[in-house]
């Protein structure tokens, strides 16, 4: 089992003060060669309002080296590994990258985040790892 981010448990914990019930630490995805791909965390919480559930995975990033873009290609891999194998193992659970609210600016000012979110099934949201809330979503 890979090893969990920097910001595992800041997420975690921003997840449930956000009204989430976390169900899968890590959400395991069982591919059909038996290999395994191990998303950081899977979530749910009841809608009183469509008297339903809301089911989420969520990758969790630092972005914490020394290039965001290689952290966004590693990130941007990943989450698309992650979608396709959920399209056919659980449809009903929306994929989720969490990066540190501190990117949120290079999210909005660099050409190719922006592309990213447009073009591609892209959702996400920020986090503050040190108040441990989240503080934007993006669908």
């Amino acid at each position: 089992m890979p090893a969990k981010d920097k910001h595992h448990e800041a997420v975690k914990n921003a997840l449930i003060k956000d009204g989430w019930t976390i169900t899968h630490d890590p959400y395991i995805l069982e591919m059909d060669d038996q290999e395994k791909l191990y998303v950081d965390l899977a979530a749910e919480r009841i809608l009183a309002a469509e008297r339903g559930e809301q089911k989420i995975a969520i990758e969790i990033k630092s972005f914490i080296s020394t290039s965001f873009f290689t952290d966004f290609h590693q990130a941007l891999g990943q989450y698309m590994s992650y979608q396709w194998l959920l399209e056919d193992k659980e449809p009903t659970r929306k994929l989720y990258l969490a990066v540190p609210i501190d990117t949120l600016i290079w999210f909005q000012e660099k050409m190719l985040p922006q592309k990213a979110i447009q073009k591609l099934p892209l959702s996400l949201f920020f986090y503050n790892e040190v108040t441990e809330k989240i503080e934007k979503w993006i669908d």
